[in-house]
């Protein structure tokens, strides 16, 4: 049975792979035996990733580019494909957010927020499933979100490009379904990492609304997503095609305590 999660002999692409969340996701698909393959915009940060991925004798090779420049992009898949000879998963990770009331956000923010969000994993998946059709067999994971399913202030454009991810992420699932490729979706809830340090201090309103809201009573760790990523990236889930995988504790599945509990 554990043959179904192996990873062995497999190579995978994962954008923004350098830290946090997609550091860990990462070295997930490595600690299952695959080749690891990152991405980045900041040279520092890929150097970092790297060493440490090659600390912990993973095989793992850096590239740098935007997602959002298809001819950059296109460029340096061809030259990765060309060195590793095949992309058996990609795992579109690279994100950013901007957190501003609708209200003032400024049109050229939204539209950066898509631009990486949404354009940036539909670029990815076009340019990388060629090879997959042509092997007749890919896995293709999207990093949603929550904020696919719900709506909060001041992230109006994050969850209008995560929303959007879910419904790409179904469509290419039925659209390449027949060559044997698998598109489906991670949505993580609410994570320990660098950037959420702050928030995550006790007294602090959030960190205690998060703590309360979540039915396992704390934020996730890097590594609780690194099951997921392993299944979706395994032969396990070869039946499983346009579904978003929700790692948040249980939060989609319940309103939340009552004020009197």
């Amino acid at each position: 049975m554990t043959n179904l999660f192996n990873l062995s002999g497999k190579t995978a692409l994962i954008t923004g792979g350098t830290h946090g969340l997609g550091l860990a996701m990462a070295e997930g698909l490595a600690s299952a035996g695959a080749e690891l393959i990152i991405t980045s915009t900041t040279p520092s940060k890929l150097e970092e990733a790297l060493i440490y991925f090659h600390s912990k004798n993973y095989k793992a090779t850096g590239y740098i580019f935007d997602v959002t420049d298809e001819k950059e992009a296109a460029k340096q898949i061809e030259i990765i494909e060309e060195k590793h000879h095949k992309i058996d998963i990609l795992v579109n990770n690279a994100g950013i957010i901007k957190r501003v009331l609708a209200v003032d956000m400024p049109v050229e923010d939204f539209r950066k927020v898509i631009d990486v969000d949404l354009v940036g994993p539909f670029i990815m998946a076009q340019l990388v499933v060629k090879g997959m059709i042509e092997r007749k067999a890919g896995k293709i994971i999207n990093i949603c979100s929550m904020m696919s399913e719900l709506g909060r202030e001041n992230v109006s454009a994050y969850a209008s490009a995560k929303g959007g991810l879910k419904m790409l992420t179904k469509s290419l699932a039925t659209e390449w379904a027949k060559h044997n490729i698998q598109v489906n979706g991670i949505g993580p809830g609410y994570f320990a990492t660098a950037q959420t340090a702050p928030i995550r201090v006790d007294g602090n309103p959030f960190n205690e609304f998060i703590i309360s809201r979540t039915p396992e009573g704390r934020w996730g760790n890097p590594e609780d997503l690194a099951g997921t990523a392993i299944f979706l990236a395994s032969e396990a889930s070869n039946f499983i095609n346009g579904q978003i995988i929700y790692v948040d504790g249980g939060i989609l599945a319940t309103l939340g305590k009552a004020s009197n509990e």
